[in-house]
C-alpha cells in the first residue's frame, strides 16, 4: 500500500514528535532506520485509512441511492405522517 498516494521522491523534512523513550529504545533493536520504518508505517496508515473512509463513502452512497429508489417507487414514508 505504500508510496501509491504520495510522492515517493518528495524531499524529507525534519518533524518533531514525541514518542515514549523506552518504546523507542525497542525499536532501534529491530529497525536499523527508525526514520525509514516510522515513514512505511505511515504510509501504511494513511493508505488504509484512505481505503476505510472511500469504503464509508460508498456505503453511505449506496444507502442513499437505497433511500431514493425507495422514495421513487413509494413516496416519502413522512407523507404518511405529515399534517401539511
Amino acid at each position: 500500500m505504500s508510496g501509491s498516494f504520495y510522492d515517493v521522491n518528495a524531499p524529507k523534512r525534519a518533524v518533531n514528535m514525541t514518542l515514549n523513550e523506552d518504546l523507542v529504545r525497542c525499536a532501534r533493536e529491530y529497525a536499523a532506520n527508525l526514520s525509514e520504518q516510522v515513514e512505511k508505517l505511515l504510509a501504511d496508515y494513511v493508505g488504509a485509512e484512505r481505503k476505510r473512509r472511500a469504503e464509508e463513502d460508498g456505503r453511505l452512497d449506496a444507502a442513499i441511492t437505497a433511500w431514493n429508489d425507495f422514495d421513487e417507487k413509494y413516496g416519502s414514508f413522512a407523507d404518511e405522517h405529515s399534517d401539511l
